[in-house]
């Protein structure tokens, strides 16, 4: 079973990406971003460290944290973000880790394919296989953006801002996936490469 860390800036397309390698191939999908909230909900390993650190503001009235109270104080202050960021981003990395054996022993995946903003920045190299850099040219990020989810200029420009270089990401990814022009095109890229790799396994 090959590994594989799906990155890239914000309107990249990387769930395009996800979508077509999960309906074509036997791949395990999981995105770092679910992970992360699941982990968060009550009875996980992530929610008692959390409000213990955040306090019971964070909570809805189900005892659940809110998503939007929690980005409020942790996006303001940028000790307390790192403070959860510690708690979240190891307990996000075990369950990878067990995720990637569980799948491994049940034998019927080729790939298992982990999408995260984060993977360079939190060493995804050090556990899985590979890792994709999803390019698309600025511009038509920000165009997908403002189409796909109403995002206004300023906010486009403080989420890129905060991103990394295109030249970091393609220092740190053994595959580029040009995503530019028409979806078939960014697929029979996906299909070249994981092709190889399943004939690869066959012989």
């Amino acid at each position: 079973m090959k590994t594989i860390g799906i990155t890239g800036g914000v309107g990249a397309g990387k769930s395009l990406v996800l979508d077509y390698i999960e309906s074509r191939y036997r791949a395990k999908i999981y995105k770092a971003d679910e992970i992360a909230n699941f982990l968060k909900e009550p009875g996980q390993s992530c929610y008692r460290p959390v409000v213990d650190l955040l306090g019971e503001g964070i909570l809805l009235e189900d005892g659940r944290i809110s998503k939007e109270k929690m980005a409020e104080l942790v996006f303001s202050d940028e000790g307390l973000l790192q403070a959860v960021n510690a708690l979240i981003h190891p307990a996000v990395k075990e369950f990878i880790l067990h995720e990637i054996q569980k799948t491994e022993e049940e034998g019927t995946y080729d790939f298992f394919v982990l999408e995260a903003a984060l993977l360079i920045e939190e060493h995804y190299d050090e556990i899985l296989d590979e890792l994709w850099y999803i390019h698309t040219e600025r511009e038509t990020r920000k165009k997908r953006l403002k189409q796909m989810r109403q995002y206004s200029d300023e906010k486009i420009g403080n989420i890129m801002e905060k991103q990394l270089s295109d030249s970091v990401f393609r220092k740190h990814c053994r595959v580029i996936i040009e995503n530019n022009d028409k979806p078939e095109d960014t697929y029979n890229q996906i299909d070249d490469k994981l092709g190889e790799y399943i004939s690869a396994k066959g012989r």
